[in-house]
């Protein structure tokens, strides 16, 4: 079910005003969830039978790199937390999600995770093309910066007739950081939440530039007039304005680009619970 950008960032919007609010409150209908499993954190997002955000939670932690996932049980055991309070704030328990994985990776990394914690998988799609289906895009290349990886998904006529992915993200350029100021990696991302305080663009830009040179690849001999950004990286102020200057096109930042991922993943179910 394709929405417009702007019912996007409506959606995104109530999705970032519920993230881990655990008040009680009664849905009416069908429940859609998804979840998320990046390098940097896991998000479980349950949508309404219109696709509305009614819950959501997240948990930092690395239970996955760069498309592996390193720890199993550690994936499991948090998995079973947000589906708990999902549980909890809904009153009604959640049995099936869908999820996805990086491009080129085996999707049975993630859906073994999600059966392990006790769902039936509904949908499970390449993260990039997530997004796409989720949005109305022609000529357009989406571009998920997550912590480990970087994936791209080319979209022609609503069709996606490209999808890679390769091992850079917000992790490099927290190993920046921590070079930069001499700093353990734990230190050097909770610096990278304070982008004004410590230059993060400035330390973050050859790392960007880097990964403007992989979607340049990506999007070689396709028609693209436009890039979509999402992932937790992407959340760095004026990252836009980089991949802008480097592949001479409109970048469109979403205004919540850390949920639009998950919002995509829950939207896949929509069609099929």
């Amino acid at each position: 079910m394709a929405i417009t950008w702007k019912e996007a960032e409506r959606r995104l919007d109530i999705a970032a005003e519920l993230l881990d609010k655990t008040d009680r409150c009664i849905v009416e209908g069908p429940l859609h969830a998804g979840i998320d499993l990046g390098t940097a954190d896991v998000v479980l997002m349950v949508l309404n039978a219109n696709g509305e955000p009614v819950a959501a939670f997240l948990e930092w932690a690395e239970v996955v790199r760069d498309g592996i996932v390193v720890d199993f049980i550690g994936a499991v055991d948090i998995v079973c937390r947000l589906l708990e309070k999902a549980a909890n704030r809904l009153n009604r328990e959640i049995s099936q999600a869908a999820t996805s994985f990086p491009p080129g990776t085996d999707h049975r990394l993630s859906t073994n995770i999600l059966e392990r914690a006790g769902l039936d998988v509904v949908a499970v799609r390449d993260e990039p093309c997530c997004v796409a289906q989720l949005l109305q895009l022609d000529k357009a290349a989406v571009v998920d910066i997550g912590g480990g990886t970087t994936g791209t998904a080319v979209v022609q006529n609503g069709n996606i007739v490209f999808s890679d992915d390769e091992p850079s993200g917000g992790r490099h350029i927290g190993l920046s950081i921590a070079g930069h100021f001499d700093i353990s990696f734990e230190e050097a991302e909770k610096r990278k939440r304070q982008p004004e305080r410590y230059g993060i663009l400035d330390l973050a830009r050859p790392t960007l530039q880097r990964i403007s040179d992989i979607v340049a690849r990506h999007i070689k001999g396709h028609a693209v007039e436009k890039i979509i950004l999402t992932g937790g990286t992407c959340c760095l102020p004026g990252i836009e304005d980089v991949f802008m200057h480097e592949l001479g096109l409109p970048v469109q930042l979403p205004n919540q680009p850390l949920l639009l991922t998950p919002l995509a993943i829950a939207s896949l179910s929509l069609n099929k619970i």
